[in-house]
């Protein structure tokens, strides 16, 4: 959907002119009451669920979560992926031409906020005819996009779902999003975020930031589980080349992700996630931060999460206790570590289910 309107941003910059690419899911019902946001995280997209015609490989990133039948049930709900600004599947973004120069955005792409992408995603809401959502859901950034949208717009949302999430990066999180850009703006191959113009991409950067990235996403019992100290060809190669298992699985996924990530937009989201800190304009409070929400919330969080710990979950529902706010709160026991909201554990997923029989039960007066 295309924009050209122009979105004032929170940097004091703005987009003149936008699109944003989404995907819907399910049937929208005549009063428009069953619409479900999902909003996705750092390498997400707007794919959410299922598969195309033409790329039967391409599963959509919440396939286990989303669809006929499952927790958040496309027989009943009309789910909406949106693909937020700054990224590099779609929605406008550092690759795109920016019409002010005709050349690509690169490195002058404003950088863009949590609130900013909220305000982007009500305005598609407001295209489409959705007054109000029947929830807003997200883990990890997506969570912390849920969180803002009851704070921005609390009439606009009847339930908020934040898994695996924060109110705002503690100083290690920020450090190894910090260490990340390095890796990417130190590439000779970055040439200041203008690679396009020279037709190369800094994979070895984004290698990097992906490995940092990675390592995590993973508890230590799971990569302990998966890899120990298993070596890749025997013995030790008395070198600097592969000698582990896990280092060859994070390799992999490095290399994988210079292949389809974009640098600039590496840098964007990892600024976004930085930024995030609704409390920092009341004083640190997030009691008073999350006052004006209406929302019913369900919070989720994983033991063995130690980027967005259980504790940081816990900090948003006291504050919407507080708040007399309606909240239920899952701290499920997974090995995972914080990709566990990407998987399918049976307890995180009847989790869910329940609280979206409960929404659905709501909507239809206590009918099923």
């Amino acid at each position: 959907m295309h924009f050209s309107t122009p979105l004032a941003l929170s940097s004091g910059a703005s987009l003149a002119d936008y699109k944003l690419v989404y995907e819907t899911y399910g049937t929208l019902n005549a009063d428009r009451s069953n619409a479900v946001l999902i909003c996705h995280a750092l390498n997400a997209s707007h794919h959410v669920a299922g598969v195309y015609a033409d790329e039967p490989k391409n599963v959509g990133w919440w396939d286990n979560m989303v669809g006929p039948g499952k927790p958040v049930d496309t027989n009943r709900f009309f789910v909406i992926g949106v693909n937020n600004l700054g990224s590099c599947f779609g929605s406008t973004g550092p690759m795109h031409i920016n019409p002010a120069t005709g050349k690509p955005y690169g490195a002058d792409f404003p950088v863009v906020t949590v609130e900013d992408w909220v305000r982007a995603q009500a305005r598609l809401a407001d295209a489409l005819g959705i007054q109000q959502f029947a929830a807003v859901m997200g883990g990890s950034l997506g969570g912390m996009q849920a969180l803002a949208w009851s704070i921005l717009f609390p009439e606009r949302l009847r339930h908020c779902v934040v898994i695996a999430s924060t109110p705002k990066l503690s100083a290690q999180n920020i450090a190894f999003n910090d260490v990340a850009r390095q890796a990417i703006l130190t590439d000779p191959d970055f040439y200041g975020g203008d690679y396009y113009a020279h037709g190369v991409v800094p994979k070895n950067g984004l290698r990097v930031a992906r490995m940092i990235g990675h390592i995590t996403y993973l508890s230590n019992d799971s990569m302990a589980e998966k890899f120990g100290r298993d070596l890749r060809n025997g013995d030790y190669q008395f070198g600097f080349g592969i000698d582990f298992e896990i280092e060859s699985y994070l390799r992999y996924q490095g290399d994988k992700f210079s292949e389809y990530f974009d640098a600039n937009t590496y840098l964007l989201i990892t600024k976004a996630l930085d930024y995030f800190d609704p409390a920092k304009e009341f004083g640190g409070d997030l009691t008073k931060a999350l006052s004006n929400t209406k929302a019913q919330f369900l919070l989720v969080s994983f033991t063995t999460d130690w980027r967005f710990s259980p504790e940081r979950s816990r900090e948003i529902v006291q504050a919407l206790v507080h708040n007399k706010r309606q909240v239920s709160y899952a701290e499920i026991a997974a090995p995972h570590g914080h990709d566990a909201f990407l998987l399918e554990d049976p307890r995180y997923m009847n989790t869910v289910r329940a609280y979206y029989d409960r929404a659905w039960k709501d909507m239809n007066g206590g009918r099923a």
